[in-house]
């Protein structure tokens, strides 16, 4: 494993479980500092724990990305800790439940809105504020582009995700920083067990090219790969990682 993240400091947002472990758990592996937040703290340690097994160094901090002001409270202890912030993987997230589209409340979408849209958007721009020249990556989804009945509203703000993601990269590409999103396709974290059931888990990945549905793992390489200086001249994308899931051919 190369070093590419040696002297680079990475916030990971929603880091106690699935796509967050599986990215802190890789930019550790090649190098970086981490924080890791989530509303959690326990699992944050066991991802520390695990670092820091391997040699590495995680600092530890629960932070509810709905309240602007714990966002800020968190990045003075990063910055206490560390003196400096390289990257952001901008992954926390609320899914909700699988409702049709007309019978949304107006406070579950209230929920989405603030946590996804809002949270994400206040965390990538308190971060950029704080960074020099330096990357953030958006978790956003494969939902913003294609349609699964049941999750309107979640798809809604991570399609506003993207946009924001665009808007971002261009504000921000002046002052050497770089904002792209990620939008994986069906993978199997602990939020996604909450509403896959081992029948629909199989047809998604059924009708996957790669007849697979992803893991967290399968997400790390990409979202490393963004963050790092070899992607130095990538900006405002939104890199679907999927397995082919949305490409929408006729499977054999």
């Amino acid at each position: 494993m190369n070093n590419r993240f040696e002297d680079r400091v990475v916030l990971v947002t929603g880091a106690g479980s699935g796509m967050g472990r599986a990215v802190a758990l890789r930019l550790a592996r090649e190098g970086a500092a981490l924080a890791l937040w989530g509303r959690r703290a326990a699992p944050l340690q066991q991802v520390a724990d695990e670092i820091a097994a391997t040699g590495g160094r995680a600092l530890v901090h629960p932070c509810d990305i709905a309240d602007p002001a714990a966002i800020a409270r968190g990045l003075d202890v990063l910055m206490a800790e560390f003196g400096a912030l390289h990257g952001v993987f901008a992954n926390a997230g609320h899914l909700g439940a699988f409702t049709p589209l007309s019978e949304v409340a107006p406070e579950a979408f209230d929920e989405l809105v603030r946590v996804n849209l809002i949270g994400t958007q206040q965390t990538v721009a308190q971060c950029l504020a704080r960074m020099g020249a330096g990357a953030a990556l958006i978790n956003a989804s494969w939902t913003a582009g294609a349609v699964m009945p049941g999750t309107g509203a979640y798809a809604a703000t991570k399609a506003g995700l993207a946009a924001i993601t665009r808007v971002f990269a261009v504000e921000a590409g002046p002052r050497g920083q770089r904002v792209n999103a990620i939008s994986p396709g069906v993978i199997l974290t602990p939020m996604a067990a909450q509403v896959l059931d081992t029948d629909l888990s199989r047809r998604l990945s059924d009708h996957t090219p790669l007849r697979r549905n992803g893991q967290p793992g399968d997400v790390a390489g990409t979202a490393a790969w963004l963050l790092s200086d070899d992607a130095g001249f990538v900006t405002g994308q939104n890199i679907v990682v999927d397995g082919g899931f949305t490409l929408g051919g006729v499977l054999r």
